[in-house]
């Protein structure tokens, strides 16, 4: 093949070669120019001899066959290449010149043992465009509109995971299993930012009938009440299609106070208060009428936003005139319907709502007396056991039942989420339990402002932790005076104000740890006190109380401190130890108390041993009657 292609290419050069083919064309033609005629091939012609699908260049031995039939069709004979009818010229152009958009390639040999070149004629396809830029413009446009196809839509995404909801409800009143209405409620707030008024008239609307009183109910608080005349044709469909049951499914009041607890978080989102709280208030009429125990997770939860909606009509809090007030009666109505129902839910989150009802008017004694004379559920949920132990701390706090105070602050901080979603009372829960440990006179572990969830939010409370460590008076009180207003927010203040004796107690104990004696005009000095006999009182009062070991002589005027014996040779070290070993068995009981398993699960087990039993005694009686050995036993049968 190459000895070929160089004598293709030489016949533009060479005039023997030429003339030599001409010459051999001609005495061959001869004997066929009788049997057919040859018209003369112009341009067009060749063109369309170049398109065609096959052409077969001969090699030195087939020139006398191949060339002379193709050269007598034309007059110029010896110059092939001119008119471009010679094979050869397309070869060239499909192996030779880059980039051309004819492709070449060799087929098998014939039977002559000659060798074939296959010209594909190119695709109106592969023409390349003006700009090659064009193409990834395209590819990139074709893969956001893909990315744009693959991506759901949010508002259909949102009606189909509250009509997945529905199913939810169902099998929780079918099961009678609160667990499903609990993973309904754990939803809400993955899909609270798409609750639009579109997406809840959708689903009421095809939820319910035009003529239901809740679907009528629930779409004039959204303002939505032609929802029914705007539903879609396929909705439309889907409807007459259930309509047309032989028995219609009545829609579940789960899943009605389900919708309500949708609308009234839409309303609390967009802060259309005096809506919701008139929504609210309605809903907490026909909440009395029912009394379903798969209802209880869902109303205490329409109790929350009941409260949540008064708070914030003004006057608000602490006004005696403020708004949620006038809550107060039918929320008690409610914990009193629920402890006669036994609704562990709705009596728990109840509690918690008049405590923080009374506190946020300063109402510390109907606080105490509702605490008196009810019950708190021990099987209430968790974050509501958080919240009332929080309650019932501040409540003691004021009460000065630091002690007291200070171990329900600990419980309400162990049970607090570390979550970004409850921050804001893991925040105020450790707030409100360092003031209450720097009241009680101890000091509070470093580490526990060093949190990140804690950092920012506890550094004026951290700098008042140093001020009363070393006892520095002025300090604590430019602390107080900078940080005033955080305090007051937090709700600390009052009781950060009563830090004062106890920052004059700590400097008292360091100095009797310091000094054998000191006089008690030094103390003053020291201290930053009025006179010498306030300084005198409030070293008679630290020994009284057992902050310090002295004694106090009157008529010199000073303080001898007594020796500080071993600690360790004490019962303090076992009774710290002790309450936090009946702190770790009590969370034990708590977490035991928690589990939860199946229903009739027992039952089940006791079947599947009973089936064992009889497997083993059918193999065991199958191999004495000599049926069967141990090995044909498979090895599962050990003894009977």
């Amino acid at each position: 093949m190459p000895a070929e292609r160089r004598s293709l290419r030489s016949n533009n050069k060479s005039d023997t070669s030429s003339s030599a083919n001409g010459d051999n064309s001609q005495s061959n033609s001869q004997g066929s120019s009788a049997k057919e005629k040859t018209t003369p091939t112009t341009r067009a012609a060749a063109n369309k001899a170049k398109s065609g699908p096959v052409k077969k260049v001969a090699a030195k031995g087939a020139s006398e066959n191949g060339m002379g039939d193709n050269d007598e069709s034309h007059p110029n004979g010896s110059k092939p290449t001119e008119n471009g009818l010679n094979g050869s010229e397309d070869v060239e152009m499909g192996e030779d010149t880059a980039g051309a958009p004819t492709s070449s390639f060799n087929s098998s040999k014939n039977r002559h043992g000659d060798e074939m070149t296959v010209v594909v004629p190119p695709t109106k396809g592969s023409k390349s465009s003006g700009n090659p830029g064009d193409d990834k413009e395209e590819d990139a446009t074709m893969e956001g509109a893909e990315d744009e196809a693959d991506k759901p839509d949010p508002t259909a995404k949102a009606i189909q995971d509250i009509k997945t909801n529905f199913t939810l409800l169902e099998r929780a009143v079918a099961h009678f299993d609160p667990r499903f209405t609990l993973r309904v409620l754990r939803s809400i707030s993955s899909m609270r930012k798409y609750i639009t008024p579109d997406v809840l008239a959708q689903v009421i609307a095809q939820t319910y009938q035009s003529s239901s009183t809740v679907a009528s109910f629930l779409l004039s608080a959204i303002d939505q009440t032609e929802a029914f005349d705007n539903v879609s044709e396929s909705s439309k469909m889907e409807m007459d299609s259930e309509t047309s049951k032989p028995c219609p499914k009545d829609v579940l009041p789960e899943v009605d106070i389900y919708l309500s607890i949708l609308v009234q978080i839409y309303l609390f989102d967009q802060r259309q208060i005096q809506r919701g709280a008139k929504l609210s208030t309605e809903l907490i009429e026909r909440l009395r009428a029912l009394n379903r125990r798969t209802l209880d997770s869902l109303a205490a939860r329409v109790y929350f936003y009941y409260s949540l909606f008064y708070e914030q009509i003004a006057p608000l809090p602490p006004s005696p005139a403020a708004a949620v007030t006038s809550i107060r009666q039918p929320l008690l109505a409610a914990l009193r319907t629920a402890v006669l129902r036994k609704d562990v839910d709705t009596q728990a989150t109840v509690m918690t709502l008049l405590l923080r009802n009374y506190l946020s008017t300063s109402h510390i004694t109907q606080a105490d007396l509702l605490i008196s004379h009810n019950r708190f559920p021990a099987a209430a949920s968790n974050n509501q056991i958080a919240r009332y132990l929080y309650y019932l701390g501040r409540i003691r706090a004021i009460q000065l039942q630091y002690t007291e105070a200070h171990g329900h602050l600990i419980g309400a901080t162990r049970k607090s989420p570390t979550s970004n979603v409850a921050r804001g009372f893991y925040q105020a829960s450790h707030k409100l339990l360092v003031v209450v440990e720097l009241l009680m006179g101890d000091i509070p572990d470093r580490a526990i402002f060093r949190q990140p969830a804690l950092e920012k939010a506890m550094h004026p409370y951290f700098l008042l932790t140093q001020a009363v460590s070393v006892g520095d008076l002025d300090g604590f009180l430019s602390t107080v005076n900078a940080h005033s207003s955080a305090f007051r927010k937090d709700g600390t203040y009052t009781l950060i104000l009563r830090l004062r004796q106890n920052v004059i107690k700590t400097g008292i104990r360091m100095m009797s740890l310091s000094y054998s004696r000191i006089s008690l005009r030094d103390i003053c000095l020291r201290l930053g006190l009025d006179s010498e006999e306030s300084a005198e009182y409030i070293v008679a009062k630290a020994i009284r109380d057992g902050v310090i070991e002295a004694t106090l002589d009157h008529e010199h005027g000073f303080m001898k401190s007594k020796e500080v014996g071993d600690i360790y040779a004490t019962r303090e070290p076992g009774e710290a130890f002790h309450e936090r070993i009946r702190a770790c068995l009590a969370l034990h009981d708590e977490s035991v108390k928690a589990m939860r398993f199946p229903m009739n699960q027992h039952r089940l087990e006791l079947k599947s041993a009973q089936e064992a039993r009889e497997r083993e005694r059918e193999l065991a009686k199958e191999i004495q009657e000599g049926d069967m050995d141990d090995e044909d036993a498979g090895g599962d049968f050990d003894a009977i």
